[in-house]
């Protein structure tokens, strides 16, 4: 079933490239399998997936040791600072820095443990009160006073889109948060780059590749609904 998924997934995205004018390569993948047990993220793996996506620092420590060393973990969840310590080691990019004191608790960890991190600071574009992220406004004042840090490096923006069973509604916000890329990118801001733009899940990421997405986070569609009485 995952395999079938995927394939689906696949064939979704390859179409919203072709839309778009866009190469495949440019879009990455992530398999979202937060709540999901081991045996269906091997199912993934086997498939060909190696960018999983999880929310909570916990399932990545337990899932860590026993799948494949060549996986790359996104963090895409909320972070609290004191679980910083057990991820720096362990993901490639934190999708969720919403705030100074978070980059400067992941700078304090890694300089800790010497090594570095990537990370995309997420971006409350809809600026719906239920979800985290900054707003558009304050992302600028923010990179600039990230990008001083030596361990800590700038890749991109993420955001959450609402929740909408009509995905166009959505194509101003990814659109809003490809703008916002393009702004930073001109300021030319040594340590930062902008590009990774991490927007689009199960319901529209086809819209989020047309409009720039370089990584999609796709679960439901994959392992289909979430579980959370067996994690």
């Amino acid at each position: 079933m995952i395999s079938d998924n995927l394939d689906i997934v696949e064939q979704n995205i390859v179409k919203a490239c072709e839309r778009a004018g866009r190469k495949r390569e440019e879009v990455t993948l992530i398999s979202v399998s937060k709540t999901k047990p081991v045996p269906m993220l091997e199912e993934a793996y086997n498939w060909g997936s190696r960018d999983f996506g999880e929310n909570k620092v916990q399932e990545i420590t337990e899932k860590y040791p026993v799948l494949p060393k060549d996986i790359n973990w996104h963090l895409i969840g909320h972070l609290q600072r004191n679980k910083v310590k057990y991820i720096v080691d362990k993901v490639k990019l934190i999708h969720s820095v919403d705030s100074l004191r978070l980059a400067e608790q992941i700078e304090n960890e890694c300089v800790k443990k010497n090594v570095e991190m990537d990370i995309l600071i997420e971006v409350n574009v809809a600026e719906e009160e239920s979800k985290f992220g900054m707003k558009t406004s304050e992302v600028i004042d923010m990179v600039k006073k990230i990008a001083v840090f030596s361990h800590v490096h700038i890749k991109g923006l993420m955001t959450i889109a609402p929740y909408t069973d009509n995905p166009e509604t959505n194509r101003q916000y990814f659109r809003q948060l490809k703008q916002l890329s393009v702004d930073i990118k001109e300021k030319n801001i040594d340590n930062v780059t902008m590009d990774c733009l991490s927007m689009g899940m199960t319901g529209d990421y086809e819209v989020a590749i047309e409009e720039g997405a370089t990584l999609v986070r796709v679960g439901t569609g994959i392992f289909g609904e979430r579980d959370y009485g067996n994690k």
